[in-house]
């Protein structure tokens, strides 16, 4: 196929194995885990467990991504739509509450296909990483019940520094928008588990607490409380960080209140972390690929 799936419409060759685009993956699915995960907001994880799938590579290029050994070095294993079907199967016979597909984006078509061949019966969701196409945002559409994207950067000159990634705040919006159209106001169970709408996540960045204001602000206005926020403080320096002196540490508790506070004046409905979630024990194992 020639590639065009993510907003840098890069025009990629890309096969079933290989690809020359940003990503650098091929069209099957590479997976890295899949099981059940107990660290997602409350509505998500609940007591039984997100049934996760997570996806290697990226459109993105964080240079701070604490899954980079998924999401750069691109370490999993390839699969067909048909067997990507039978993980959400297996899943939901270990009694998750959902099935959670982590930075699926540019496998999209293999995706749908295997959504095709098998939709669960319990609510599927899209966790990425808001940097995505509303064009092909479209074709999850009545196959997705949560979307779970970031919002990572206020200002695309920062975006482009950390994620290489221009022209981010007009696509996140632009993505959250045709969320919010698909799937409406967050709506749950009678255990206060989701089953329908959007919950945007917004990692504090250390020395960034400019950034993360601006951020809670521009969803306040957009959405308000069309959407819920998930403030994450669980930001430890991985990847390339220490290429980067300002965001070569964890956030700090004065820096975590400040954006806190923000949050709260805005009254915007969501979720906070402990600052002692910013632990390197908390990132998953791959094991899916061995």
């Amino acid at each position: 196929m020639i590639c065009n799936l993510c907003p840098r419409k890069c025009g990629a060759e890309r096969t079933e194995h290989h690809g020359s685009g940003f990503c650098g993956m091929g069209t099957l699915p590479v997976v890295a885990r899949v099981a059940p995960h107990y660290g997602e907001e409350p509505c998500i994880s609940g007591k039984k467990g997100s049934g996760t799938v997570f996806f290697s590579g990226c459109t993105m290029k964080c240079v701070f991504c604490q899954n980079f050994e998924i999401s750069a070095q691109n370490k999993g294993r390839a699969i067909t739509p048909s067997q990507l079907a039978d993980c959400y199967i297996q899943l939901e016979q270990q009694g998750v509450h959902n099935i959670n597909l982590v930075t699926a984006d540019h496998f999209m078509p293999a995706v749908v296909k295997s959504l095709e061949i098998y939709k669960p019966q319990i609510p599927v969701v899209y966790n990425c990483s808001g940097y995505t196409s509303p064009k092909i945002l479209s074709k999850l559409d009545g196959l997705v019940d949560i979307y779970l994207p970031d919002f990572k950067y206020s200002d695309d000159s920062l975006a482009i520094k950390y994620s290489s990634a221009p022209n981010y705040v007009n696509t996140a919006t632009a993505a959250i928008n045709e969320m919010i159209f698909q799937v409406g106001t967050p709506k749950f169970d009678s255990d206060s588990i989701m089953q329908k709408g959007v919950i945007v996540r917004h990692l504090v960045l250390p020395s960034h607490t400019k950034n993360s204001i601006d951020v809670l602000n521009i969803l306040k206005r957009k959405y308000n409380h069309q959407i819920m926020v998930s403030l994450m403080c669980q930001y430890v320096p991985s990847g390339q960080a220490d290429k980067f002196p300002k965001i070569n540490r964890k956030v700090t508790r004065r820096e975590y209140e400040k954006v806190k506070s923000e949050l709260f004046a805005l009254d915007l409905n969501g979720f906070t972390q402990d600052l002692a979630s910013a632990d390197t024990k908390y990132i998953p194992s791959w094991d899916f690929a061995t």
